[in-house]
């Protein structure tokens, strides 16, 4: 969803009855944005009801304990845990609203089974057939459910999660652009440059370099 976490320290340890901000941002690739962030609403309140949402809280605690007494690896540990505090935040919201575009499209039987082979396997040779199949409906009725909860037709999803999938290996990898465009589902790397291309307005040789 994003990369570069970075966060706030608090002050010293309050009192029983004050309130303590923790604070945590992303810096997010506008192209690289998941449909589930632009799903969100602009504002999540938990309520911070005692015996509720165990892990949540736990992670909130050690996150805390952290920023207020550093010690060896706190470079590594709050990352992990600002990681981890957002994955329990969205589990927690999801579970308590009734989903939306890409989450409804997951939490459906029919559409998430798609999702998930798109998700598993982005170099296979995706059919609207092939992925009604993995939904177990045929093609017309597959395809009009999937773009009634996504907002958007099924292979325009598989090129949007092709793309995210390369961006990252270029980033994060040394694979060659032959490699990559492979792995994606595309039979050579000037096709693939090409479609790069169009999704994030360079080339991938360049978007690796910069």
């Amino acid at each position: 969803m994003g990369d570069l976490p970075s966060y706030a320290s608090v002050g010293e340890t309050a009192a029983p009855d004050a309130t303590v901000t923790l604070c945590g941002a992303y810096e997010l690739d506008p192209h690289l944005v998941h449909p589930l962030i632009r799903d969100l609403p602009d504002l999540i309140h938990i309520p911070a009801q005692w015996g509720r949402h165990p892990h949540l809280r736990a992670t909130v605690d050690l996150l805390a304990a952290e920023l207020t007494g550093p010690g060896p690896g706190s470079d590594a540990l709050i990352p992990a845990l600002l990681d981890t505090m957002l994955v329990y935040l969205l589990r927690t919201w999801l579970a308590g609203e009734h989903p939306v575009g890409w989450a409804a499209g997951l939490a459906d039987p029919v559409t998430g089974a798609a999702l998930r082979a798109m998700h598993r396997e982005p170099g296979r040779e995706w059919t609207v057939a092939a992925l009604a199949a993995e939904g177990g409906l045929s093609r017309a009725p597959f395809a009009r459910r999937f773009a009634d909860l996504l907002g958007q037709p099924p292979m325009t999803y598989l090129t949007w999660w092709r793309m995210t999938v390369a961006a990252g290996l270029l980033r994060r990898t040394d694979t060659t652009l032959d490699g990559i465009a492979r792995q994606v589902g595309y039979a050579s790397e000037f096709a693939f440059a090409a479609a790069f291309k169009r999704r994030f307005g360079v080339a991938p040789g360049r978007y690796r370099r910069h």
